[in-house]
């Protein structure tokens, strides 16, 4: 009996680029694609409920042991696989380390790499740097938010962490809403605050005003569209999250939330603000594997509106999935007084896709590495 060879491509950081990664259209095209798949089911990520945001290797505080890492500020590994069907139709698995100590080495926080594998038998495709994969795809999502639910004359874009994916969410937004003319900052440190506005000075001219502030409710006030993806350690209470009070909130706002970001239960709860999310299935399964209150663990405004449904104090179907409302199965914005909270958590179906389309044009155009697994395998 013969057994076929495996290759699979290699691409790099470069290789990404000329494939296309950083295409803000088209890849909040490819999430929107994702988010209908979401809502009708046509996917597949890991756990027993389908539904895990995936397998993650943390440490102890104290290491019993010599050599093992020490806890820290998002030192962990984690191993993220998917599928994902419809036009799709691929396996995969995004995995990356990371330590916010990475920074004082001249690293990025996280180092990620993607591999794509065939559905079928499990061959790997194609091997690829996911640094900036992930970035555009975990603007592409919100992305997917602001074309749809945004205002239309949308003016002020109020970031909270101008760090790397609020940069890619800058880019994105600024695409989507030619509009937006007016860019209101609140960070931590002046490093990446001056970064931030140099990619926007150098990539994003419409932007002719650009604003520095020192408050949170200086950021929201008159911001038509807030992005907030500031991180917190995991197991902190909420009392750690940037809050949001009511008053501060521009009617017609839109919250785009990948990171923390908070608002009383109160306001959730009073029908005020529509409550949209990527995929309603992942805030379930961290509900099924973290303790209640979930919120205080996975700081996703989408955990607090389930610690809420779980509390009767909201009903679950107040919470929309943003791929239903794409679908026509669900109401949209209402008017351009209307706010809406779009909770963004993050997930391997987005690396996946993405990650498919950028292989698709990868091999249209001759890009990468092959490299050989076997041509024949010495064990079968």
């Amino acid at each position: 009996m013969s057994y076929p060879n495996v290759d699979l491509l290699y691409l790099n950081e470069e290789d990404m680029i000329k494939a296309g990664v950083t295409d803000v259209v088209k890849c909040t095209d490819c999430m929107e694609n994702v988010l209908k798949l979401l809502d009708k089911g046509d996917y597949r990520m890991g756990g027993e409920n389908g539904n895990s945001h995936g397998c993650m290797v943390t440490f102890p505080d104290e290491p019993e042991f010599e050599g093992m890492p020490k806890n820290g500020p998002d030192r962990r590994f984690m191993a993220m696989p998917a599928y994902l069907g419809g036009k799709f139709k691929r396996a995969g698995m995004k995995w990356y380390g990371s330590n916010v100590e990475n920074r004082d080495k001249g690293l990025p926080r996280s180092i990620l790499m993607v591999m794509l594998n065939d559905k079928d038998t499990g061959a790997p495709l194609a091997l690829m740097s996911a640094n900036l994969l992930s970035a555009y795809r975990t603007s592409g999502i919100p992305g997917a938010g602001v074309k749809n639910l945004a205002v239309k004359n949308a003016k002020v874009l109020g970031i909270v962490g101008p760090g790397v994916i609020n940069i890619t969410a800058i880019e994105t937004f600024a695409a989507l809403r030619p509009t937006l003319d007016t860019l209101k900052i609140k960070g931590r440190g002046r490093e990446s605050i001056d970064r931030c506005i140099s990619f926007v000075k150098e990539h994003l001219p419409q932007f002719t005003t650009i604003e520095v502030v020192d408050t949170l409710e200086e950021c929201v006030r008159g911001s038509d569209i807030m992005s907030f993806a500031t991180s917190t350690s995991m197991g902190m209470d909420r009392s750690q999250y940037p809050f949001i009070e009511e008053e501060w909130i521009k009617p017609g706002a839109l919250f785009c939330i990948p990171g923390s970001g908070d608002f009383s239960d109160e306001y959730v709860c009073s029908s005020k603000a529509k409550l949209v999310c990527d995929n309603i299935k992942l805030y379930e399964a961290w509900a099924e594997e973290y303790p209640y209150p979930t919120y205080n663990t996975i700081y996703i405004p989408g955990c607090l509106w389930l610690d809420l449904v779980h509390d009767g104090k909201l009903s679950k179907d107040k919470i929309i999935n943003l791929g239903a409302i794409l679908a026509g199965k669900a109401e949209g914005r209402k008017s351009d007084d209307e706010v809406i909270i779009y909770s963004v958590g993050g997930m391997p179906v987005e690396d996946v896709a993405w990650g498919k389309q950028c292989y698709e044009k990868a091999k249209k155009l001759g890009i990468g590495t092959k490299l050989n697994l076997w041509d024949k395998p010495y064990l079968f």
